[in-house]
């Protein structure tokens, strides 16, 4: 089970918070894989809601409405808005990527995902990532010199062209197996997948 991810994704982040009763649930454990958005739109064609919706009537109303309902049924009572967004995360997510390499991508992640949607902030913005991470027990200095460490600029290049590979378009994307599920509204078909598959 993997979690292709960009922590500048709200639908990330409540996939991120729902991933758990699921792990529970199920036995099974998602790898969390770093990917650059950015990097996926340019290399499929794609763009973000943002920009597809804009001038639909009623459609961006109506996912909004959706978005209100997912957080309800899971009470994912510590999402805010982050009135930053879109935030450019390619500093983030290089960051994800040195954490990766260095075994520490789950304390990573949940700092991050912290600052970007439960207590927001413009998290690209060097100080404020810096302090961000350090307020989490996390070394923002280090941060800082690791995201310009060129394996760690590859990793992340590597993950993305990786996942485009097998057809991911944009984020949250989860593979069970060969099989893509792409939204936090999949989950549920994700999590029968898991069931089907007998495999934790």
């Amino acid at each position: 089970m993997e979690f292709h991810f960009d922590v500048g994704s709200p639908n990330a982040y409540l996939a991120h918070r729902v991933i758990p009763a699921i792990e529970r649930r199920t036995g099974a454990t998602f790898r969390y894989v770093p990917i650059l958005l950015g990097g996926v739109f340019k290399a499929t064609g794609n763009r973000s809601p943002g920009e597809t919706f804009k001038g639909i009537r009623n459609k961006p109303e109506y996912e909004r409405l959706e978005t209100e309902r997912f957080i309800r049924k899971h009470g994912l009572t510590r999402f805010t808005r982050n009135p930053f967004f879109p935030v450019n995360t390619l500093q983030l997510m290089r960051g994800a990527a040195a954490a990766e390499i260095d075994g520490d991508l789950p304390r990573y992640v949940e700092a991050v995902f912290h600052h970007m949607w439960e207590e927001p902030k413009k998290m690209d913005e060097p100080d404020v990532v810096r302090a961000a991470l350090d307020a989490s027990g996390l070394d923002g200095a280090r941060f800082s010199e690791r995201i310009q460490d060129p394996a760690v600029k590859a990793r992340l290049a590597g993950n993305t062209e990786a996942s485009v590979a097998r057809r991911t378009f944009g984020a949250p994307t989860f593979f069970v197996g060969d099989d893509i599920f792409f939204g936090k509204d999949r989950l549920r078909d994700v999590e029968e997948a898991i069931l089907a598959g007998g495999a934790p």
